[in-house]
């Protein structure tokens, strides 16, 4: 049964984890971009009350085509790392330790504790994957977190509820802790965040304050975690995915130069010390 506890108790920022999963769950059902079963049957369990914009076909495409992209490259790091550490910080109810199939020395799943506390109702714990409660605005917790030469961290649909100064702490505690650091990292622009304002699904479940960077490698001043290159959310082998129709209208609201201007995907790197 759903646990009603958690979500009447959950604060308003750990409620937006059920929009990427609905939009998961609503793409995996017709069988492309993501092959998630596990978003299908937790969205049914769950049965979170989400309404307006975040129940739009058009977010759940792209939620989805954001999900394939953070898997194929975590799938990419892996093959050039198999021992690698993998962090998913902010994890939400995603199922990426299982659409991932490179194996890893570690995976480790990192939320909240009200979501973690969830997260065990529906993922079992074994030799080589973990869940931790952790707050990622705290950088002090990345201390308590497994060592390894070799760290691939997804911080996805997290940076923008972070300020830029606990966003730059996080970065600074994975490089004091990690001699290597592969990271992809999703972050709304300023102007994205004003944007947002007026037009974004998670106003909806009471998130009012989002947090925008424009200048990546202000962040990381000073840090050896340093900018690789830009990614897209939504590359045209995935848009190409859709019905002719659809791909058509998905292009004009989530591809071009006004969605970069909202939102942007970030590849991070540390080298080891010498």
């Amino acid at each position: 049964m759903p646990s009603q506890y958690n979500k009447r108790n959950m604060n308003e920022v750990n409620k937006t984890l059920y929009i990427p999963l609905y939009g998961k769950s609503k793409v995996s059902q017709q069988g492309i971009i993501l092959n998630d079963p596990s978003a299908e049957r937790i969205w049914r369990e769950e049965a979170f009350p989400i309404r307006g914009k975040s129940r739009s076909k058009w977010l759940a495409y792209n939620m989805a085509m954001r999900a394939r992209v953070f898997d194929d490259w975590t799938e990419r790091m892996l093959q050039q790392s198999r021992d690698a550490l993998v962090l998913h910080i902010g994890c939400g109810l995603d199922s990426r330790y299982m659409r991932v199939k490179t194996p890893c020395s570690e995976w480790v799943d990192c939320d909240l504790p009200d979501v973690i506390e969830i997260r065990k109702k529906y993922f079992q714990e074994n030799e080589t994957y973990h869940m931790m409660a952790l707050d990622a605005s705290r950088p002090e917790q990345i201390g308590t977190l497994p060592d390894s030469n070799t760290a691939i961290v997804v911080l996805e649909g997290l940076s923008m509820y972070l300020t830029g100064s606990q966003v730059r702490g996080l970065l600074q505690a994975l490089d004091k802790k990690y001699q290597e650091l592969h990271i992809l990292m999703d972050v709304y622009t300023e102007f994205g965040v004003n944007a947002s304002k007026y037009k974004n699904p998670v106003n909806e479940v009471g998130v009012s304050k989002l947090y925008g960077i424009d200048d990546i490698e202000s962040i990381t001043d000073g840090l050896r975690v340093r900018y690789v290159k830009e990614h897209s959310f939504t590359p045209a082998r995935l848009v190409k995915e859709l019905t002719p129709a659809d791909r058509l209208f998905f292009k004009l609201l989530f591809t071009g130069k006004l969605y970069r201007k909202i939102y942007r995907l970030y590849e991070l790197k540390a080298c080891r010390r010498k």
